[in-house]
Formats: structure tokens, sequence, C-alpha cells
């Protein structure tokens, strides 16, 4: 067992944590509420905001659909789970967007985020499993998704004494992002899906580049804000999530060959 690699992994969490708890305690900023486009259309409240969610609806039902399919061929209990924890909280997190979005306060941002913590992990989850080892996977499984439901209520608790704390959660949704490079480098594997999980990657970190340029992407194209934008792209990001899952099961769980598109 070549333990570097290990020690890299670990490396790179102790200094992106630990950048975080020099830096300090992050409030939510309430100015984050404020889109740019509030326009009320047909009777709803940030038209575009609430209605750019409903992709994630269809791709969630379709991913459940999928991860139902072959449910009981899996080989264990967590490789039956990631694929339907990751769809549920895709087609969950449309109405948790939909909800925040139509009212957008600190109180209705639990129910926008909480969702998202189960994709964020799942995949996590399915990263460390095929890549670094099925033991470690099943592990990562039971702890990270629990781990992403508290960082949520956690921010939501700090914020209700007055003490605001994003950091939690800021690792639960970062942290696997920066660490995916390191383990498709770690622990290479040739799979035909590698390229959708950085395809999950590019398409989310566009949808990010949005989401921070709200307000500028609405002054140039004045059809849709930032954060439309970037909606849509995250809904491409979980399609090809979505993907990923079917073709992780085909080829390594169910040990037939995968059609590459």
């Amino acid at each position: 067992m070549q333990a570097y690699r290990y020690h890299i992994i670990i490396l790179v969490f102790l200094v992106f944590a630990g950048s975080l708890w020099l830096y300090g305690p992050i409030p939510q900023d309430q100015a984050y509420h404020n889109y740019a486009d509030q326009r009320t259309i047909f009777g709803i409240v940030n038209f575009w905001d609430v209605i750019s969610t409903l992709p994630m609806c269809f791709i969630g039902i379709y991913g459940t659909w999928m991860s139902l399919k072959h449910y009981r061929q899996r080989p264990s209990i967590v490789t039956k789970l990631i694929p339907l924890t990751l769809c549920l909280g895709i087609f969950i997190a449309c109405f948790g967007s939909m909800y925040y979005h139509n009212h957008p306060i600190n109180a209705t941002l639990v129910w926008d985020r909480l969702p998202m913590t189960f994709m964020f992990m799942s995949l996590f989850s399915l990263l460390v499993y095929d890549f670094i080892g099925k033991r470690m996977g099943e592990i990562a499984f039971w702890l990270l998704i629990p781990l992403g439901v508290c960082s949520v209520f956690y921010w939501q608790y700090t914020e209700s004494i007055g003490q605001g704390d994003l950091r939690l959660y800021a690792i639960v949704q970062f942290f696997p992002i920066l660490i995916t490079p390191f383990v498709l480098w770690l622990f290479p594997k040739k799979t035909t899906y590698v390229r959708y999980i950085l395809y999950i990657l590019a398409w989310y970190a566009l949808a990010k580049f949005c989401e921070h340029f709200d307000q500028a992407v609405y002054d140039i194209i004045r059809i849709w804000s930032g954060h439309t934008l970037k909606h849509f792209f995250s809904g491409i990001s979980l399609y090809y999530a979505v993907k990923l899952i079917v073709a992780w099961e085909a080829e390594s769980l169910l040990g037939v060959s995968f059609r590459r598109d």
C-alpha cells in the first residue's frame, strides 16, 4: 500500500479545514438574499429564480427510476443507497430551492441547502468507494451523509444565537470539489465515466461563477440573472451526475460494458 497517497489527501484536508478555522466564523451575508432578478411573473415572486430549478425535478425523477432499476442486483447496502440518495436529493432540492427563492431568508435557505448536502456527500462517497476503496467508501457514506445534514443545522443554530458560522457547510460543499482531482490523480482507474466526473466539476464551476456575478450577468444579458443561469448550469452538472451513476453501476457493480457516447 502506497501510504503517501493517503497522506496527501489528509494534508489537503488539513490545509483546507485549517485555513477555514484560522479565518474564523463565517456568518451568512444577508445581501446574499438580494438577488438581481426580482421580477414577479404570473404571480410568482422571483419568477425565474424559482422556475429555473424545475429541471432538477425531472432529473431527480429519472435518476431515481434508474437507481431503482437494478436495486436488488447491487452488491451492498451502500451501493444501493448512494445512487438513490443522490437522485432523491436532486428531486427534493428542486422544491427546497423553489421554497427558498419564493421568500429568500435564512429560515427558508435551510431547506435549499439541506438536500444539496445529500448530493455532495453521496457523490463524494461514490468517488471514495470506487477509487480509494470499497470498505472506505462504505464508511464514508455512513459518516458523510449525517455530517452534511449536521452542517446545515449547525449553521442554522449559530445564526439563531447571533454567531453565524458557515465553515462546516463550506467544507461539505467545497472539499469534495477540491479533493476530486487529487483522488483521480492518486488513485487512477481505467473507466469510461471519469469524463462525467470532469463534466460535473466543470459545469458546477461555471454555475458558481454565474452565481457570484449575479447582478453583472443580469446587467449584460437582461433576460436572466447570474443566479438563474446558475440553476440551469447546475442542472447540466446534475444530469452528468445521473449519467455517472448509470455508468458506474454498469461497469463497476454489474460488470457489463457501458456504451461510449
